[in-house]
């Protein structure tokens, strides 16, 4: 157990701490975007938001277009089952994908999480 003087520290699941709504349209999630990083990764969890790091810089979509693009390809679904439902303007952006259940992306969650 990793408890300190900042609280309990114990690493979570990703697919466990994120909240995934399902709608009519798909599966609904928050991403928390960090631009300008070195490569494009899922670095964590902040919040109730799944945390994507990219290279794309926040300039003229650029950013948003590397969210749906890596979303797709984790996925492995098109990018036309990828949209941003709010948050284009934002670092916290709320997903929606289609064409995946949600134990495929849990499972897909946890496989990195695993790494």
């Amino acid at each position: 157990m990793c408890t300190g003087r900042y609280g309990d520290f114990r690493r979570k699941t990703l697919g466990a701490v994120i909240p995934i709504k399902v709608t009519s349209r798909g599966l609904t999630f928050l991403v928390k975007v960090q631009p300008r990083a070195r490569r494009n990764e899922i670095t964590g969890v902040v919040g109730d938001a799944l945390k994507l790091s990219l290279t794309a810089p926040p300039v003229e979509g650029r950013a948003n277009d590397a969210v749906v693009e890596f979303l797709a390809d984790f996925f492995d679904i098109p990018r036309s089952s990828v949209t941003i439902t709010s948050g284009k303007t934002n670092r916290l952006k709320a997903m929606c994908i289609c064409g995946i259940r949600v134990e495929q992306l849990r499972q897909k969650l946890a496989a990195v999480d695993a790494k």
